[in-house]
């Protein structure tokens, strides 16, 4: 088995191969945020947190933290030098706006169709949606970024069980079993980790996955 702290890091690596120079990228609290560690130096990627700012770093040190800097989770940040900081409606100016390309966030489900629950569990206090439905239906490409299963049980099902965060929104899931496409068929298995097997990867997903003919390695 994988355990949580190397899985986080293979789903934040594998992500990172996800964007491109140029582009403007939203980072989901938790496990999202640890994507702006991989990414390639010659690669100018520029990071935005929907509290207010673009050209947001790694997450801060104790030796560099400013602590009036914080990501949307209230994670201490960096920013870089052509940084900018702004109020809350032009940050969802450039969410709604579809100025985003790629927002990443994690999932509480995600099924065939490409839904997205990822806020609330009834009966369970949360402190609200935030930005993810906006995100979600405003970005160029949603990719979700999560442990493949919660306590043994798969979060990629047939359908959602939990509350909608929004419908047919999800583009991509990536796991630290592989590398899920959703296509209008059904779920692809692009990639794999390689030290599972796509029976362990089936049995840890509810929905029916299909098996690309070009299956590779994650790396």
């Amino acid at each position: 088995m994988i355990d949580s702290k190397e899985a986080k890091e293979i789903i934040a690596k594998r992500v990172a191969k996800e964007l491109s120079d140029g582009q403007l990228v939203n980072l989901g609290i938790g496990l999202p945020t640890k994507v702006v560690n991989y990414i390639p130096e010659d690669i100018n990627v520029t990071f935005q947190s929907e509290n207010g700012m673009v050209g947001m770093g790694k997450l801060a040190r104790d030796e560099g933290m400013d602590e009036d800097i914080t990501n949307a989770g209230g994670q201490f940040v960096s920013i870089l030098n052509e940084g900018a900081f702004f109020d809350s409606s032009m940050s969802f100016g450039l969410i709604r706006g579809g100025h985003v390309d790629v927002t990443v966030l994690g999932a509480l489900q995600v099924d065939e169709k490409g839904n997205l629950a990822n806020w609330i569990i009834p009966g369970k206090l949360v402190p609200g949606m935030g930005g993810a439905m906006d995100l979600v239906v405003g970005a160029k490409k949603v990719v979700v970024a999560m442990i493949h299963t919660a306590k043994g049980k798969p979060k990629i099902l047939k359908e959602c069980s939990l509350p909608f965060t929004a419908k047919q929104v999800v583009d991509l899931i990536v796991t630290e079993y592989g590398v899920i496409e959703v296509t209008k068929e059904g779920l692809v298995l692009k990639e794999i980790n390689k030290d599972i097997s796509v029976e362990q990867v089936q049995e840890a997903t509810d929905a029916k996955l299909i098996i690309s003919e070009n299956l590779e390695y994650m790396n």
